[in-house]
């Protein structure tokens, strides 16, 4: 009889922010030093996590909107680059990854996985965050918006994350983040998606269409078991 082959475990594509790591503190101590620079009230923990999640200028948009300016033009442009002066400076001095998520990052890797990360996050400060916070070791490959020409919720950032990961077109493959544009990225390929319910969540996850949501990363292997599916 021929002996029966084991299936390939499904490559897994991660958001960074809000799913794999907690960057808020850094983020808001960022955002903090720019108000205070141009005499403005620092933004409390919970409203720099309500503002997270657009990109970094509408961060800043938000942040001068909350104390009654709007920004626009040359003067958005002047604060995002000395935010971002700020961010780039200490990316990962607070930021830290969320329970268990090294632990299952090498369950999943010793299991045959291959691991991707597939962000929104500037390019230049992917690496400093995954290297700071000791989870670079798991990733086959990171790709940013700056690598793509058209992030997510595009398919074709996931699918270039895919590419760089060494995973063939045809192969199982599953999306994990914490947004609504995880979710739409993953479907424009055909996958399914997981999406964690402890991240920077902006409006219903519910009604978001993911296969599956859990409330702690360590929920992710048993939700894994359940899911698998083609690429596009």
């Amino acid at each position: 009889m021929p002996r029966a082959t084991t299936p390939t475990p499904p490559a897994l594509v991660f958001d960074l922010d809000g799913t794999l790591v907690d960057s808020a503190p850094d983020i808001g101590a960022a955002i903090n030093t720019l108000l205070r620079e141009e005499g403005r009230p620092a933004l409390a923990p919970a409203s720099v996590i309500s503002f997270v999640g657009d990109g970094a200028a509408q961060l800043v948009q938000r942040a001068f909107a909350a104390s009654g300016t709007v920004l626009e033009g040359m003067a958005l442009d002047a604060l995002l680059a000395r935010f971002m002066a700020h961010y780039h400076a200490a990316p990962a001095v607070l930021t830290k990854p969320y329970d268990g998520v090294a632990s299952v990052l090498a369950e999943l890797q010793q299991a045959g996985h291959k691991l991707g990360v597939c962000t929104n996050k500037p390019d230049a400060l992917i690496a400093a965050v995954l290297e700071g916070t000791n989870l670079a070791r798991y990733f086959d490959a990171a790709v940013g918006p700056n690598k793509v020409p058209r992030r997510k919720p595009d398919p074709a950032h996931l699918r270039a994350t895919l590419d760089a990961m060494g995973v063939a077109s045809g192969a199982p493959a599953v999306m994990v983040g914490d947004s609504i544009n995880d979710v739409r990225s993953a479907r424009g390929m055909g996958l399914p998606c997981i999406c964690v319910t402890y991240g920077y969540i902006h409006g219903r996850i519910e009604d978001w269409g993911a296969d599956a949501l859990i409330d702690r990363f360590t929920d992710l292997p048993a939700a894994l078991s359940r899911l698998a599916g083609p690429i596009s």
